[in-house]
Order: C-alpha cells, then sequence, then structure tokens
C-alpha cells in the first residue's frame, strides 16, 4: 500500500480522475445522495490517500484551511477495504499532515453523525445539535 500526499497542482490527471472517480463511488452512488461532488476546494486543498500497487483508490481525504482553522472532508474507504481499520490508518496519517503544517490550529469537520464516536477518538468534540446535509445527518466537530 502506497501513500499519497499532494496538492491539486501536483496530482495528474489520472490520479485526479481516481479520486473523483472513487468519490462519487461512495458519497452518490452507495450513499445514493445527488450532489455537486467537484467544488472548489479541490483545486486549494492537499489530497491525501492510499492505494494499491495498481494505483487503486483505498481511502482517502483532502485537508484544507479556512482563515485560521484546518478542515478536512471527503473521508472515505473505499467499499472493499472496509472493516480493516483502514480509516483509522488515514486519519492518523491526516492529523499527522495537519499537526505537521498547521501546528496549534483548531481543526473543525462536518462528520457524519453515525462516525461521532469514531472522530471522538480522535479527539474531536461536538459543536453543534445533528443536522441534515444532503439528506444524511452530521454534526459538527472541533479538536483544538
Amino acid at each position: 500500500m502506497n501513500i499519497h500526499i499532494k496538492s491539486f497542482s501536483e496530482l495528474t490527471t489520472v490520479e485526479y480522475y481516481r479520486l473523483l472517480e472513487t468519490r462519487v463511488a461512495v458519497f452518490v452512488v452507495e450513499q445514493n445522495c445527488p450532489y455537486q461532488e467537484i467544488d472548489t476546494i479541490d483545486l486549494e486543498a492537499t489530497h491525501l490517500w492510499f492505494a494499491d500497487e495498481a494505483e487503486h483508490i483505498l481511502a482517502y481525504a483532502r485537508i484544507y484551511q479556512e482563515a485560521e482553522t484546518v478542515h478536512f472532508g471527503r473521508v472515505l474507504v473505499a467499499k472493499t477495504m472496509r472493516q480493516q481499520q483502514l480509516g483509522k490508518k488515514l486519519l492518523t496519517e491526516v492529523m499527522s499532515f495537519i499537526e505537521e503544517n498547521y501546528p496549534q490550529q483548531p481543526i473543525e469537520i462536518g462528520a457524519q453523525a453515525h462516525l461521532q464516536k469514531f472522530y471522538g477518538a480522535f479527539g474531536f468534540q461536538p459543536i453543534s445539535e445533528e443536522y441534515l446535509e444532503d439528506g444524511i445527518p452530521h454534526i459538527d466537530m472541533v479538536k483544538k
């Protein structure tokens, strides 16, 4: 398994295609949630992912900064790789990247509500009530 960490300008067209293909497969098709998957955040984000030897996307997240707050999102583990603790490994890499590149800045996320305990294990605390985003229950969380 290979880890990749790249800004948008460093991505090849094939890499970006594979990232989008995987994001759409999980967030639009699998979760049956039609929404605008591609947005301008991709242009400013750092893209972090694990790939197998054939460069298939196994897990992915994007990291970006707004003002004095760091965010990450689009966190996914490919369907074939779930139940193998890859999400924890991904979040460990995401948090290490943030600590190295954005030290002492708060991290805020909009998490799917059923993942509150998962993110809580990484030190995130809820800061909002549960709300619907694209028909899926979410909760805002922060780590200071």
